[in-house]
């Protein structure tokens, strides 16, 4: 169990998320944002990457710290948000360097150190690494892991292999929010040439989130979403797996199938026109056997 240390509450939960953030003098948006989630979850967002902190009695439980740059405004926008809270954990949702670095910024601002919490899958790719500013993990699990930082429960769950063999979700049931990284998103299609995904891993994967009793689902780039955000990834992969083994039977070509597979129910989802054909082109080699 982690020390408890109480502070006033972060405000009571409100119907839609309240953005958090300042803007410049012209109006443009500023390269971070704090948006408000549910009673006490914050989504953060720096630049095109987001992370995610739940505010506890016992103190701030943050995931994804980003970057050593990223984590100095993480940390400010959570003293800001939950003035005299202290650190009390963090997370790493997987092993990438984009997401999990700055783990030691976090903590040097925050003035605490504090236990990481990860995969266990995630710990030799991040001793190999051997990266000062992306320690591994303090502390691992396997299948699932609670904590109850002041007594709120903070749930992590393994939903199997995806875009890495250590992506863990993160949920927190009192809110019904849940928090999933680079392998779903909402409403876009897969990251270029879904780079690392394991197939045909990544599939049961997104199908296993449905399992977790959310309502509200932050992802690692873009903006919230829900259950259907979740049931229509399903359906995209499902589209494109049959498109694709079409066009294998057929005899087509990689180029081919890269050129003239579309699929128009999801051509208005982000980065349709530039990842799709790089999406077919992975399925399709990962479904020929290349």
């Amino acid at each position: 169990m982690l020390q408890t240390r109480r502070f006033p509450s972060a405000g009571a939960v409100l119907a839609a998320a309240v953005l958090l953030a300042s803007t410049t003098a012209a109006g443009a948006q500023e390269n971070y944002e704090t948006t408000r989630i549910a009673d006490g979850v914050y989504q953060f967002r720096w630049v095109n990457h987001n992370g995610f902190f739940v505010v506890t009695p016992a103190g701030v439980v943050a995931v994804d710290p980003i970057s050593s740059e990223a984590a100095v405004r993480y940390a400010a926008e959570i003293q800001r948000v939950a003035p005299g809270a202290p650190l009390a954990a963090i997370i790493y949702s997987h092993q990438d360097a984009d997401h999990a670095t700055g783990a030691p910024a976090l903590m040097r601002e925050m003035g605490q150190e504090v236990p990481i919490l990860a995969h266990r899958n995630a710990v030799a790719p991040l001793r190999e690494a051997a990266e000062a500013e992306l320690p591994a993990p303090t502390s691992t699990y396997q299948e699932f892991m609670s904590i109850a930082p002041g007594g709120r429960q903070i749930e992590l769950h393994y939903v199997g292999a995806n875009h890495t063999d250590n992506s863990t979700v993160v949920f927190v049931p009192d809110v019904q929010v849940a928090f999933a990284v680079d392998f779903v998103a909402n409403d876009r299609v897969g990251f270029r040439n879904l780079r690392g995904s394991i197939f045909p891993d990544l599939f049961g994967s997104i199908a296993a989130l449905l399992e977790i009793p959310f309502e509200t689902i932050v992802f690692g780039h873009g903006p919230p979403g829900d259950r259907g955000s979740i049931h229509r990834q399903i359906r995209y992969y499902d589209g494109v797996r049959s498109a694709v083994r079409d066009a294998l039977a057929a005899g087509w070509s990689e180029e081919r199938a890269m050129e003239e597979i579309d699929l128009p129910e999801f051509s208005d989802w982000g980065q349709y026109e530039a990842w799709f054909p790089l999406n077919v082109q992975a399925i399709y080699r990962w479904m020929a056997g290349m």
